[in-house]
Formats: C-alpha cells, sequence, structure tokens
C-alpha cells in the first residue's frame, strides 16, 4: 500500500464516521466548516456566506497549526480565534493541496479521538 492509497482509505474512513453522525456524505468544505464550528462554538441557524468563509478560515489555520504554517495569537472578545502565520506554503496542484489539507484534517480528527 503506497502513501497516497493508506490517505485515501483514512479519508474513506472519515467520511464514513461523519456521514454516520450527521446523516449525510460531507465534502472537504463541510469537513472544514465542522472544525471551525468546534474550534469557535459558533453555532447559529443562519450563518452568512461571510461567517462560513471566516469558519473555514478558522479551521484551516488550526488544522495547519500542528506544521507550523500558523500560530494562535488569541481570541478576540467575541472568542473567535486569531493566528499569525508563520511560514508560506508551497506551491503544489490543486490534487496536492487537497491532499495536504486532508491529511491535516485527518490528524486533527485523531487528536480530537475522533478517528
Amino acid at each position: 500500500m503506497n502513501i497516497q492509497d493508506d490517505l485515501i482509505q483514512r479519508w474513506w474512513n472519515l467520511e464514513a464516521k461523519l456521514t454516520e453522525k450527521f446523516g449525510k456524505k460531507p465534502d472537504l468544505e463541510a469537513i472544514l466548516f465542522l472544525i471551525g464550528m468546534q474550534e469557535t462554538g459558533f453555532i447559529k441557524n443562519k450563518i452568512t456566506k461571510e461567517q462560513k468563509q471566516d469558519l473555514m478560515h478558522v479551521a484551516i489555520c488550526t488544522v495547519l497549526t500542528p506544521s507550523g504554517y500558523y500560530q494562535l495569537e488569541g481570541k478576540d472578545a467575541d472568542g473567535w480565534p486569531h493566528f499569525k502565520q508563520l511560514k508560506e506554503h508551497k506551491s503544489q496542484s490543486i490534487i496536492e493541496q487537497e491532499n495536504f489539507l486532508k491529511d491535516h484534517i485527518l490528524f486533527y480528527f485523531e487528536q480530537q479521538g475522533f478517528v
């Protein structure tokens, strides 16, 4: 089994667990949205497009923090985390970017004890 196959299998396992929990198979954006909600505690019935983007940004910063891309600077008065970028992302193809992000998301869920 190569590394790519392992990533695919672990990703499918995560999707299956999230599908079981929420009753619908999530895509990458939905998973980032869930992580953002988890990290901020921001849960509302109506969420604007801007708020959704903000939640996904929090998720990306959160999952890339262990690899040294971001550092949590603190939270604002509303409880939203703010991050400082520590290093640039490498130039990658779309597929490489997606796999890079998936690997970090899987690590996040492993750290949370979910997978």
